[in-house]
């Protein structure tokens, strides 16, 4: 069986006979966790070794762990301040901004690792314009620059953790006021403006390897008139051939209201596979799921493909035992406990 493009949720802390069968549908190719199937450690880490056993190749697990308000799981694991204290951090001195930024990362996934989550969609890289309030604590920076060096050290962390990261939400989330769980955010800048800002990240970690870049639900009139997650020549022209990427390209949730303008959930769907991603996110929504497996034709199972996603597996972590013994992971908490001050 090859490795489906959709990625789900499920509804509780354990898997039910309907979730099991729709998660050995040829079209999944993994499953998303949320707070509402956490309720211990032990739990999770059954159920995140029910999944993985479902079948070959394995199902990836993934989360948004980012820290601040958007961490999933909380009890008897450290709790991440927002990334966007590093800012203030890197102001007075870069080389402990990034130490923090690595500490910060390297906690994250190495927690998530030992209770068998393969994928926390990290790091944000939107730039901060001070123009969007619901985005704010998850930014790093308002500086191009500064984000791109604080995202590189995050990224590191996460990688000697065994966690492979996937940079957020390209092309830039951060100049536009909309929430796009809400509505269909629109900027009107130029390719040049963003290129020369939002861009810089992106194409620092792109250099560098980085395995995965999440779309943005945003529309850029001056570009295109499509939204970015729908949109063959942000996706193709501009990421592939411009900027040279060649790892995973992930859709937002398809759930989220900016995505509405693109029609059903399969029209979603079937937009942003031929716009070039290679998976999507379709989050709290059952229904929309089983409307997608019953009618969407998706036959791309290309080598390439299936590199992409499977590489976002990442490499073995540490066991929780011996995650407790290890000394980084103590170092690395006292790091990130400063920035609560």
């Amino acid at each position: 069986m090859h490795i489906g493009p959709l990625i789900i949720d499920i509804s509780g802390t354990s898997l039910t006979t309907e979730d099991t069968e729709i998660l050995q549908h040829p079209l999944i190719g993994g499953v998303i966790l949320f707070s509402s199937n956490y309720e211990s450690l032990k739990q999770l880490i059954e159920l995140t070794s029910a999944i993985h056993k479902l079948r070959e190749p394995k199902l990836l697990v993934c989360v948004d762990h980012e820290g601040g308000r958007v961490q999933r799981f909380r009890d008897d694991f450290t709790s991440l301040p927002p990334v966007q204290r590093l800012q203030t951090l890197y102001d007075h001195g870069q080389e402990q901004a990034c130490e923090a930024a690595h500490a910060h990362a390297w906690v994250m996934a190495a927690e998530l690792k030992s209770i068998g989550v393969d994928l926390s969609f990290a790091p944000v890289v939107d730039i901060n314009y001070n123009n969007n309030s619901v985005m704010k604590e998850r930014m790093l920076h308002a500086n191009p620059e500064a984000v791109a060096s604080l995202s590189m050290c995050y990224v590191q962390g996460m990688n000697e953790a065994g966690m492979e990261s996937v940079a957020k939400h390209f092309p830039g989330h951060g100049f536009c006021e909309s929430d796009s769980h809400e509505e269909l955010p629109i900027d009107e800048r130029s390719i040049d403006e963003i290129l020369s800002n939002d861009l810089v990240p992106f194409c620092r970690l792109i250099d560098a390897g980085i395995s995965a870049i999440m779309t943005a639900h945003i529309v850029f009139p001056q570009v295109d008139a499509i939204a970015t997650t729908f949109s063959s020549y942000w996706l193709q022209t501009i990421l592939r051939k411009k900027l040279n990427f060649r790892g995973a390209i992930i859709s937002d949730d398809l759930n989220m209201q900016a995505a509405n303008s693109v029609g059903d959930y399969v029209d979603r769907s079937k937009s942003a596979l031929n716009s070039g991603c290679d998976a999507l996110l379709l989050c709290n929504n059952r229904n929309a799921v089983v409307q997608v497996l019953d009618n969407l034709r998706y036959e791309n199972t290309g080598t390439e493909n299936q590199m992409r996603l499977s590489a976002l597996q990442g490499q073995k972590g540490l066991s929780r035992d011996a995650l407790e013994k290890e000394g980084k992971w103590l170092k690395s908490k006292k790091v990130i406990a400063s920035l609560e001050n």
